[in-house]
């Protein structure tokens, strides 16, 4: 390899490490406890589902919910009739905010073009990449999110949020999620619930 290519692709990765160290300090900052968490368990996910993971999707499955983490300019609930129409603007909103973090870590600007969409994306897939991410996320609301959810919301608002996040999973990651464990009787009973009726639906 020349220097000059080398060069390239030493930018190229002190670029993308960059980006997420700059990812995760911005996702520590969030008023949700369980995000800077979710975030890696995400990526850890994606990783299991599709070891062979780009760099886009790997960024993306660290940023994907990049939009809670500002109090501000955070996409809230409350503001949607719709659960699904307040999903997907949380998603455009996190492509928005994250798009200049990488523009200045220096990432390729077809990386940073393909990690907002997919970001954008993350909650209805659409295509491969898309919804092998969708996947990683919600196998990682139920691995580490459910329990400090509950804790904040209860059994009703944690049964209808995990009612929907079961649904959207593929066959394959519903088999994943079958598997998860609680140390609190009261998840394993929640989670069984759910996925009895996601079968029966």
């Amino acid at each position: 390899m020349s220097k000059l290519c080398a060069g390239l692709s030493l930018r190229m990765i002190s670029g993308i490490e960059c980006a997420k160290q700059k990812i995760r300090l911005y996702i520590a900052r969030s008023g949700v406890p369980e995000d800077p968490r979710h975030a890696d368990n995400t990526l850890k996910w994606l990783l299991c589902l599709e070891p062979d993971a780009g760099t886009a999707l790997q960024l993306a499955a660290l940023a994907h919910d990049i939009d809670r983490a500002t109090e501000e300019i955070k996409v809230k609930r409350a503001n949607f009739d719709d659960y699904d129409a307040f999903k997907t603007a949380h998603a455009r909103s996190g492509a928005e905010i994250l798009r200049p973090i990488l523009t200045a870590c220096g990432v390729q600007w077809d990386i940073v073009n393909e990690t907002c969409r997919l970001v954008a994306a993350h909650e209805v897939g659409g295509d491969h990449c898309s919804d092998t991410l969708k996947d990683a996320d919600s196998i990682s609301y139920f691995d580490v999110n459910l329990p400090l959810y509950y804790e904040r919301e209860g059994w009703t608002e944690t049964k209808r949020r995990s009612r929907w996040g079961y649904r959207r999973l593929s066959p394959r990651a519903k088999e994943i999620v079958k598997h998860i464990r609680y140390e609190k009787d009261v998840l394993m009973r929640l989670l069984r619930e759910v996925i009895n009726e996601g079968v029966n639906q």
